[in-house]
């Protein structure tokens, strides 16, 4: 699903108009981005948790010279699913 195709189901299932659907979106995902960018954890009761996890340094290979370089330590954000949208896609 694409993002213009969840704009419309949001917008049939709300019984909004897609503009109103795609600021409400908008809104949502730039709330989620601002929390995990401040360190924030972001839960959804019945859906999951966004969260940012920490990668250690780590030795990497370069794969133009194949030389070994290390990568510095980062941050990657991750969604973990709740149980009940687990038990939804496996009915």
């Amino acid at each position: 699903m694409t993002k213009t195709e969840l704009i419309n189901s949001i917008a049939d299932k709300a019984n909004c108009t897609k503009k109103d659907a795609a600021a409400a979106l908008e809104a949502t995902l730039a709330a989620i981005e601002e929390a995990l960018v401040n360190g924030d954890k972001v839960s959804i009761t019945g859906f999951g948790t966004f969260e940012v996890r920490e990668r250690g340094e780590k030795t990497c290979i370069n794969p133009r010279t194949k030389e070994k370089m290390v990568c510095p330590p980062s941050k990657a954000p991750a969604f973990k699913a709740g149980k009940a949208l687990k038990d939804s896609i496996n009915k």
